[in-house]
């Protein structure tokens, strides 16, 4: 791309047709004319080159004086390149793996294995984002750090399954745990996604007071209730250690858990089946999003010695002509 830097220079050009009118004004007033008597003692003769060239000699200067005042506004050549300015996100998922994560109301998987996968998806679609993994029940522990290697995040994810921890459900507890581990992120959004299916039943930290700690540190909480409405199946083991199927109340305090994501700033969600769980996490990565700025940088190659040097080229070759082979009286 050309551009012109300093184009108000661009005003002097008018000197040119004022320079060529006063050149002409003088030549009629005689003033570069050596005079005769009369005309007849003068032999008409047609024009030579060299009379073309010595009347030509002035467009020559005018213009090395038009290049001169082009690169007073310094011509330009720009080189474009865009560039994006990417600031991520620092995500914390806190998952509930109590034994009711167990009931099978998300066939052909149970709650935590649908979960899981649900959650590796979301995983994959992040670009430039922090994300690491929570897990709680009686009592919580960090899975994986806030790390961009989704990799081993989705390996740790894998290989969380019930019955790691005591069981129960501890979420004032679990959300204090995420938040003391995200509050010092530099990051500019910092998200706690909790999914449990629960009651908050363990713990010394009410999860209103964790809402109100993950508020005071900027952090926005969305939970996730998980779980049909009504019974679910849950396996169980007789007494002749098979696996057998009872229907089981679910409990899952929403009002809690609208309360805390209102507390952050957060929403929260309802999952009662695993397409309304990929609902929930698609509507969570459409909500919050890496923010991209894009900005142009130019890389600028300067023509103005190109013309300043043609211009003075121009100007030695006239001078040099008129002191040598078109050189004419004074």
């Amino acid at each position: 791309m050309f551009r012109l830097a300093a184009k108000l220079y661009l005003l002097l050009l008018p000197l040119l047709p004022l320079l060529a009118w006063w050149r002409r004004l003088l030549w009629r007033r005689g003033q570069r004319h050596v005079w005769f008597p009369g005309r007849a003692l003068l032999p008409a003769a047609a024009p030579t080159l060299k009379d073309t060239l010595v009347r030509g000699l002035d467009r020559f200067k005018a213009a090395a004086l038009f290049l001169f005042i082009i690169a007073l506004a310094r011509p330009q050549l720009l080189n474009t390149y865009q560039v994006e300015e990417q600031r991520g996100l620092d995500i914390l998922l806190t998952l509930d793996i109590s034994g009711s994560m167990a009931a099978l109301d998300f066939t052909p998987k149970n709650r935590l294995e649908m979960a899981k996968e649900v959650i590796a998806s979301f995983v994959e679609k992040r670009r430039n984002d922090r994300l690491g993994l929570v897990v709680f029940a009686a009592t919580s522990t960090t899975k994986c750090p806030l790390t961009v290697d989704y990799d081993i995040l989705k390996f740790y994810l894998q290989e969380t399954e019930l019955g790691e921890l005591e069981d129960g459900t501890a979420i004032g507890m679990a959300l204090a745990a995420s938040v003391n581990r995200i509050r010092h992120s530099a990051a500019k959004t910092k998200i706690i996604i909790l999914l449990t299916d629960g009651v908050n039943n363990r713990g010394e930290i009410d999860p209103r007071d964790a809402a109100k700690m993950a508020r005071d540190f900027s952090v926005k909480v969305y939970t996730i209730g998980v779980g049909t409405r009504g019974e679910a199946p849950y396996p169980v083991l007789d007494s002749f250690g098979r696996t057998q199927h009872v229907m089981v109340n679910v409990e899952i305090d929403e009002t809690l858990l609208r309360e805390m994501a209102k507390t952050t700033g957060g929403l929260y969600f309802r999952a009662t089946d695993p397409d309304s769980l990929r609902a929930v996490f698609s509507e969570i990565d459409r909500w919050e999003k890496t923010s991209i700025k894009s900005r142009n940088d130019y890389e600028t190659t300067e023509l103005f010695p190109y013309f300043i040097a043609l211009g003075l080229l121009i100007l030695l070759l006239v001078e040099a002509a008129r002191r040598s082979f078109l050189r004419t009286l004074p």
